[in-house]
């Protein structure tokens, strides 16, 4: 919290409030109903992919709880320091209600480990259409994300390769999808702001700032991703005071999509119930309370 805070308490400083003012003003009914809907297929991969891996940890959960879940975590991402409470949630209660916390809360890290990893790998393909001052620092950020990356998996293959085993091309896809839904969502954001930029340009320069906006050293997503935009648009000659004002116009974006997980913040989830069969344990469905 206290770096996030740094980060906003810098911009705010240098730049002033003018470009927080303005992104909240460029904020519109047709880009926060756009968010929505491509926020809802965002989720609906996002559940999937967790339904996959949690199945090769042998904690499986079905799709249409995984879905709920991921919203409620959406939600709890999204108005909670950190940026990661909610899937620390997730976690925590698939696993303690399937009787396996450890696995329980490994399902939700190699979900996000995963998404992220797909996610760098565009941000790596999309470092060519970056303008050029940015090429180099982009490149050797995510040359030291994906060298972290292959450590983990290395690791920790053996349960790798039970998560994604032979659900990896899903995964793959399912995690391109997702990143391509905020793609969209930042891309949407920028336009609302009045940015004129060719749509390859700023699809790399959206990879770029989403990808440091998952550090979780956030206030409920804000404090990164302010300071990437303006450190990455500044770097592009569009000006750090544009950078700032988009990422609140996507921050605006993002956390209206989320919304839709206040209607199950309590709703009933599925059974505690585990059961031994051939393969470990096995996610029974059933209401029970909350």
């Amino acid at each position: 919290m206290l770096a996030a805070a740094a980060i906003l308490a810098v911009l705010a400083a240098r730049l002033g409030a003018e470009p927080f003012l303005d992104g909240l003003r460029h904020t519109d009914p047709r880009g926060l109903a756009a968010a929505v809907v491509v926020t809802a297929v965002t989720t609906a991969c996002g559940a999937r992919r967790w339904s996959l891996v949690a199945h090769g940890l042998g904690v499986g959960i079905p799709f249409r709880a995984a879905y709920r879940t991921c919203y409620r975590a959406h939600l709890l991402n999204a108005t909670l320091p950190g940026g990661v409470l909610g899937d620390l949630h997730r976690g925590y209660r698939h696993g303690r209600d399937s009787a396996a916390l450890g696995r329980g809360l490994r399902s939700v890290a190699w979900d996000r480990g995963s998404g992220q990893v797909v996610q760098a790998a565009l941000t790596v393909a999309a470092v060519p259409l970056l303008p050029g001052g940015l090429r180099g620092w982009a490149a050797g950020v995510l040359a030291v994300v994906l060298a972290l990356a292959a450590v983990v998996v290395l690791v920790g293959r053996r349960e790798a390769a039970a998560a994604l085993g032979g659900v990896w091309p899903q995964v793959l896809l399912l995690s391109a999808v997702a990143a391509s839904g905020h793609v969209v969502v930042f891309m949407i954001a920028a336009r609302t702001a009045g940015l004129s930029l060719s749509a390859p340009r700023l699809l790399a320069l959206a990879l770029l700032v989403l990808l440091a906006s998952a550090i979780p050293v956030s206030i409920a997503g804000w404090g990164p991703r302010e300071g990437a935009a303006a450190w990455a648009f500044g770097a592009a000659g569009l000006g750090a005071a544009t950078g700032v004002e988009v990422a609140v116009v996507y921050g605006v974006m993002s956390l209206v999509a989320t919304l839709p997980g206040i209607l199950v913040l309590r709703a009933p989830r599925a059974s505690s119930a585990v059961r031994t069969a051939k393969g470990g344990p096995v996610w029974a469905s059933g209401p029970t309370s909350s």
